[in-house]
């Protein structure tokens, strides 16, 4: 499956870019706002590589593994999801203090 590759790819990149934003900033709102990004991210990476371990190996072993990544992936980008929203609000707050 080349397009579970290609997004697996991606959301690796984007945790790498997520995770760097959050080394560099030293604000302690924002470190949280782009440490929720890169849970999501991380998250899908691992939920579409349980995916194509689904869709590559048909063993019972390997169901089971991809069936545990799906599980664990959807579990990290949900809360990545939910810090992500309750950071928002208060990202854009310190922001505006910034500029102001």
């Amino acid at each position: 499956m080349l397009v579970l590759i290609v997004f697996i790819i991606c959301s690796a990149m984007f945790y790498l870019y997520y995770k760097a934003k959050n080394v560099r900033t030293n604000r302690p709102v924002e470190k949280k706002f782009w440490s929720a990004k890169s849970s999501m991210a991380l998250g899908c990476f691992v939920l579409l590589f349980g995916v194509n371990q689904l869709f590559l190996n048909r063993s019972s072993l390997a169901f089971v593994i991809g069936f545990i990544f799906v599980a664990v992936g959807i579990g990290s980008t949900w809360a990545g999801y939910k810090a992500y929203k309750h950071y928002l609000p208060l990202f854009l707050k310190e922001g505006e203090k910034d500029h102001a």
